[in-house]
């Protein structure tokens, strides 16, 4: 029975799977290119996306629960072809106010104390980054909607192709090759927009191509986003303003620890896309159950992608385990950047496993329509226990980045335990 729901979770999950690995490396390959380049370009891109992605998550946390709402709106028995206008509307309405966002936090860069020398390579970042706001949203909610119809070849398709052109214009555009000047941040930023706006269009072109649509407005539609979208957007902010306000902090100390912080946070999302596709399978599969009321196939679901997830953490948790200062050093030659990573690599082979084991909690969660739970642990996880504790043991106690992997570590464990208890508690009001 196990192998039946694994063989359906993972139809899904393997091609989202590589779109999220291949999505990662476009991540990946901004952190060696900027890292090779020098340590100020590593410690700016690095200070400057903790900040641009927390604005930029808070709309693709919306936008991710079109496809669960989706998913329940077709095991109900609806057309869900005539929701596509208005995820499109949608996602633009969510991309401007984030794109305005983002160019209202540019004036508190100057205020914060960071290196003089830093402040104007952020600044060029946020500028690009707030227009490529609308490519990444249109790219989330075509992919986004296509997974509703269970679709996630093509799009991941589009997503690993795109890996390489952002790799080839970032090291063109960063050091500069024939006639491009050497833009460094500048570089990395606009090659990040192109790579948006490319992956977008061509799966907006592909859903032209594959529908026929209708210009159809559901107001409920727009309500169910907001009720299960805003909860999960939050609880995803929560969670990244965390991670992020490390690099801030971090950073004032010194760009170094901003620099090893990311590239920390990039070493362990490489392994974190696999949970996360699961997640998202979790999410379309449990969705699609809770609508049609399958509730014996929702808990199987369910606890079949939580056993994959932490499968698979744990596995790569013992290679990090084994080879951590050879695998920091694929990403930097600094060896200040090694000496800090190495101890934080130890303590990812504990952090990874119920890292893994959260995310796929959020999709199940998802999947029923209930996020608040997901938002409520984050924000218990994070801002309770993970900041306040990390800065003690960072401060206080001399550890410095180290301690704050400490206190995620920790966070992780309890954020899970509070997802794990409401789960069974909503499982077995289904029996009921």
């Amino acid at each position: 029975m196990f192998n039946k729901y694994a063989k359906d979770l993972l139809r899904i999950a393997g091609p989202v799977m590589m779109g999220n690995l291949g999505f990662i490396m476009i991540g990946v390959g901004d952190v060696i290119v900027a890292g090779r380049h020098s340590t100020d370009t590593l410690a700016a891109v690095s200070i400057a996306t903790a900040v641009t992605n927390c604005l930029m998550m808070l709309g693709i946390g919306i936008l991710v629960s079109t496809s669960a709402i989706l998913s329940n709106y077709r095991g109900e028995g609806r057309d869900i072809q005539k929701y596509f206008y208005a995820s499109l509307k949608f996602a633009a309405a969510v991309a401007f106010i984030t794109c305005g966002l983002i160019f209202a936090c540019m004036p508190a860069i100057d205020k914060i104390g960071f290196a003089p020398n830093l402040v104007p390579m952020i600044k060029d970042y946020f500028f690009i980054t707030a227009f490529a706001t609308f490519g990444g949203y249109l790219h989330c909610v075509t992919k986004e909607y296509l997974q509703a119809f269970e679709i996630v070849v093509f799009p991941n398709i589009v997503t690993i192709f795109c890996v390489f052109l952002n790799v080839i214009m970032n090291i063109v555009l960063v050091s500069g090759y024939g006639p491009f000047p050497e833009l460094g941040v500048k570089g990395l930023a606009i090659a990040s927009l192109i790579t948006r706006y490319a992956m977008g269009l061509i799966l907006l072109a592909y859903c032209f191509k594959r529908f026929n649509f209708v210009n159809f407005v559901d107001l409920k539609y727009y309500k169910d986003i907001l009720k299960v979208g805003v909860p999960s957007s939050l609880a995803i902010m929560i969670e990244f303003a965390g991670f992020n306000s490390i690099s801030l902090i971090m950073g004032r100390v010194a760009g170094v620890y901003a620099a090893a912080h990311n590239l920390i946070c990039t070493l362990t999302s490489v392994a974190f896309m696999i949970p996360l596709a699961v997640s998202n399978a979790t999410a379309i599969k449990v969705g699609y159950s809770n609508g049609g009321r399958l509730y014996k196939d929702l808990k199987k679901y369910a606890y079949t992608g939580l056993s994959i997830s932490v499968g698979v953490m744990a596995c790569s948790a013992m290679i990090l385990g084994v080879f951590p200062e050879y695998i920091t050093r694929l990403f930097t030659l600094d060896s200040e950047l090694v000496k800090i990573c190495v101890p934080i690599v130890y303590l990812l082979c504990f952090f990874q496993i119920f890292d893994g084991l959260q995310v796929t909690l959020s999709g199940i969660f998802r999947g029923i329509k209930q996020t608040k739970i997901v938002m409520f642990s984050n924000f218990i996880g994070y801002w309770i226990i993970a900041i306040p504790l990390g800065c003690v043991l960072a401060f206080r106690y001399n550890l410095n980045l180290l301690g704050f992997w400490v206190s995620l570590s920790l966070s992780a464990v309890i954020l899970c335990s509070i997802m794990i208890i409401s789960m069974l508690s909503r499982f077995k009001k289904m029996e009921e």
